[in-house]
């Protein structure tokens, strides 16, 4: 197998740096105007949520470790709860969304903080006050729920949701980014594939190099 030497690398890379220049130029251009103007802006909203009575941390009286211990393991089931049809439905159905039960899940988000009894809902949406008000109906449907599956009433709102003023998605920035190191990579590809299938001899050195023989005069190519 034929090797290459480091500085062959260097002068492959030295010739076609223009094509690599060009590649990361496009490259970088699409990856702006799809991210600017072609992908939808998503916002995110949060409610927060705990669970257990606030009482237990700010009232009178000694915490009870049993109540807290109890609270934390109701919490993953509270959070997956929250992603059902009894309450997803619901939401869908009080506020008159036209999506159906799968395009909204897709849009919500359950992130349980560990060891805590805090239940955080995202909701994203195209629409930042929409994305507000699904996630504040969303707590409220979950909470109703508790109280009617389990006959209790030890969940309540920490955080009500905010309207989101900055999308976070497409990320711009973290777009190009990506799309710049993608161009120099692909580029590099393109101009050592052109050199490897390239077998023309165009300098002497090629000649000395795949064939074996010395060079004894060259004859200069003059434009006129």
């Amino acid at each position: 197998m034929e090797e290459i030497s480091l500085q062959e690398l260097f002068s492959i890379l030295r010739k076609w740096s223009w094509l690599i220049l060009t590649l990361l130029i496009v490259s970088i251009a699409l990856s702006g105007i799809v991210s600017i103007f072609i992908l939808k802006k998503q916002y995110e909203a949060n409610t927060t949520l705990m669970v257990g009575k606030p009482r237990d941390y700010h009232g009178e009286g000694n915490i009870d470790y049993n109540e807290l211990v109890l609270n934390q393991k109701l919490v993953s089931t509270y959070g997956e709860l929250i992603k059902t049809r009894r309450v997803t439905d619901s939401v869908i159905r009080n506020l008159r969304l036209p999506i159906s039960n799968k395009d909204f899940i897709s849009k919500v988000s359950v992130s349980l903080v560990k060891d805590t009894e805090i239940i955080k809902i995202q909701v994203t949406d195209e629409d930042p006050k929409l994305a507000a008000r699904m996630a504040d109906e969303t707590a409220r449907v979950f909470i109703e729920a508790v109280k009617d599956i389990w006959k209790v009433e030890n969940v309540q709102i920490i955080d009500k949701a905010q309207v989101p003023k900055h999308h976070v998605r497409p990320r711009v920035k973290l777009n190009i980014a990506i799309s710049a190191v993608l161009g120099i990579m692909i580029g590099v590809f393109v101009a050592f594939l052109i050199e490897f299938l390239d077998n023309t001899i165009k300098t002497s050195e090629d000649v000395e190099k795949y064939l074996g023989i010395g060079v004894i005069g060259e004859i200069p190519e003059y434009e006129n």
